[in-house]
């Protein structure tokens, strides 16, 4: 299709030697051309039976697995020219057939970055009952800090254009880059949509590089994290209500064992003080920080709707169109008359 010259299919690997040559023949045969796999050092052959099959292959900057997924495709951004991103794992448990699917709202305009929700057609064996619960744990998650129904937010295979992926400025290292885009668009307004994809099994013969406790945990530091410019009111508000909380438990034990023992708890009682007061003091900061990213957002807001509707010569035409004031007509009549004078 006429289109695919303007997509790069972006694959991040490591250690996918079993599953990277039907990966890449698949794009291949729908007409994809521009496929790039960037590689994080893998040990086997991922890399030369990648080029064997006709991807462009470069391998990620740094050193060892710690690299991350994150900074793979960062780099894989930056080393191409593409509008177009297309963005999967090389485990083979995404089909190229869905590719047309997720890049349609790309070029028609609809949005600019899309999510393949992988629950809309799961192969039996795709996902364990514990990263099953993991997912759901993390979908709920973003939804109530966040307040956005992404579907499935940590789905790797998603389209999007290279302007929004800009826009976002991803940092994060590791699998934490899915969910750090999907919150980077609701912050910065970037049209998201989702669309069904069909989640396979991934092939027997290959393993897998996810961490579900690991990256689990990591993947809800990162929501929380990004909860700070994103829903301020969330983050200092969770953290205040567990310090109150705290507090309150202290002061009542305090309390109880002076009434029924006598017994005086000096330090605790200093402690559940300064706990409740932290509370306190936190919650009112998360309400001052809500109130100013919502001036902040609507401030924008107004600022894009004005650039968007001023026209190229608006400054000119603003200058043109000032009224003249009446020493500026008289000077203009003096420079007239003396033009005649001249003639």
């Amino acid at each position: 299709m006429a289109e695919c010259g303007d997509v790069c299919v972006l694959i991040p690997t490591y250690e996918e030697a079993a599953t990277i040559g039907s990966v890449v023949d698949g794009f291949r045969e729908r007409g994809f051309s521009n496929i790039l796999v960037i590689d994080g050092h893998s040990t086997d052959e991922t890399r030369n039976i990648a080029r064997e099959h006709g991807a462009r292959v470069v391998e990620q900057s740094g050193r060892g697995k710690g690299t991350g997924k994150g900074q793979a495709v960062r780099e894989g951004v930056a080393r191409t020219t593409a509008p177009y991103i297309l963005l999967l794992d090389g485990d083979g448990t995404y089909r190229p057939a869905d590719a047309e699917a997720l890049l349609d709202p790309l070029l028609s305009g609809k949005a600019d970055h899309v999510i393949g929700d992988r629950y809309a057609d799961m192969a039996d064996g795709a996902m364990t009952r514990f990263n099953g619960v993991g997912n759901r744990m993390i979908n709920r998650a973003f939804r109530t800090v966040h307040g956005r129904d992404v579907g499935d937010v940590l789905s790797g295979y998603r389209a999007f254009t290279r302007e929004s992926f800009e826009r976002c400025h991803p940092t994060a290292e590791g699998f934490g880059i899915e969910t750090e885009l999907a919150v980077e668009c609701v912050k910065q307004g970037v049209e998201m949509v989702t669309v069904p994809i069909t989640y396979q099994a991934r092939p027997a013969d290959s393993e897998t590089n996810l961490r579900p406790v690991r990256d689990g945990a990591r993947i809800l530091l990162t929501l929380y994290r990004l909860a700070k410019t994103n829903n301020p009111l969330f983050y200092f508000g969770s953290a205040g209500a567990l310090s109150g909380f705290v507090g309150v438990v202290l002061a009542t034990y305090v309390l109880v064992e002076w009434l029924t023992l006598r017994i005086s708890h000096e330090v605790l009682a200093v402690a559940a003080a300064f706990a409740v007061i932290v509370g306190v003091q936190l919650v009112m900061f998360g309400v001052l920080s809500d109130m100013m990213l919502a001036i902040n957002r609507e401030q924008t807001r107004r600022f894009e709707a004005l650039v968007e509707n001023a026209r190229p010569d608006g400054r000119e035409s603003a200058v043109e169109s000032e009224p003249r004031t009446e020493g500026a007509r008289l000077d203009d009549r003096r420079v007239s008359g003396r033009a005649g004078e001249r003639d």
